[in-house]
């Protein structure tokens, strides 16, 4: 019954949309474990606690607000990756498929990744609904927050959009992802400035270009750059 409900509510969001809100989700998912973006086990830091008081609704209104383009620039960020067509790209943090429904539709195959069980059925639900065209390119997994469910040289690029602020054993967690590239694949991460910006997270929970580059070449990624001046609130970090 209550899986009939979120669905009737994620029907109810997409077809009507934003200015219709339902409260008919929980304000965590019903699997244990799972919140937006990713840490290590059942453990939750600050970051995702932070983002796990947040209901349904108040999600899908910040991550596909009317506005976001302006500041996010999704399409400056994907020319940024390069040609995506037949690329194999993973979306760690994917939410409601702000960015992995974009790529798609630009001729990558997607597989959008997240911990929550509410976004993976929300990008389902929109899959299926609005954006049949790219059915073969599309895939959800819903993963631990310690595992991304990716194979060995299963993907070209890695996209981590504001999530990797929540990975709290990020060394490992990096590590990790490395054999998941194919060779010449590379990760790129986009996070919020530490500094004041209207929108991103508590200051608390941010980290500097710097200290993601730092931790990435700890990780053992040997070129790692940085983009800060592109996007109004955010930097860009590629790694290979």
């Amino acid at each position: 019954m209550k899986n009939k409900i979120e669905t009737i509510c994620l029907i109810t969001l997409l077809v009507l949309g934003l200015n219709v809100m339902p409260s008919c989700f929980s304000d965590k998912s019903s699997d244990k474990g799972h919140g937006h973006s990713h840490g290590q086990g059942h453990k939750h830091g600050e970051a995702n606690a932070h983002l796990e008081k947040k209901s349904m609704e108040e999600l899908v209104a910040a991550f596909e607000g009317p506005d976001r383009d302006k500041w996010q620039k999704p399409y400056v960020v994907m020319n940024m990756m390069g040609d995506l067509e037949g690329k194999t790209v993973a979306d760690i943090g994917a939410g409601t498929g702000y960015f992995a429904f974009k790529m798609a539709k630009l001729g990558a195959k997607v597989i959008a990744i997240d911990v929550d069980k509410r976004f993976i059925q929300y990008m389902d639900m929109k899959h299926l609904m609005i954006d049949k065209s790219i059915q073969a390119n599309f895939e959800t997994r819903l993963v631990e927050y310690d595992d991304p469910h990716l194979k060995a040289n299963e993907v070209d690029k890695i996209l981590i959009v504001n999530t990797y602020h929540h990975i709290e054993d990020r060394i490992s967690y990096m590590q990790s992802l490395q054999k998941t590239l194919k060779p010449g694949g590379q990760i790129i991460i986009v996070d919020y400035k530490d500094e004041k910006t209207p929108h991103g997270p508590p200051m608390k929970l941010r980290l500097s270009a710097k200290a993601v580059q730092k931790e990435l070449k700890k990780a053992g990624y040997q070129g790692v750059s940085v983009e800060e001046t592109i996007l109004p609130y955010q930097y860009i970090v590629f790694a290979e």
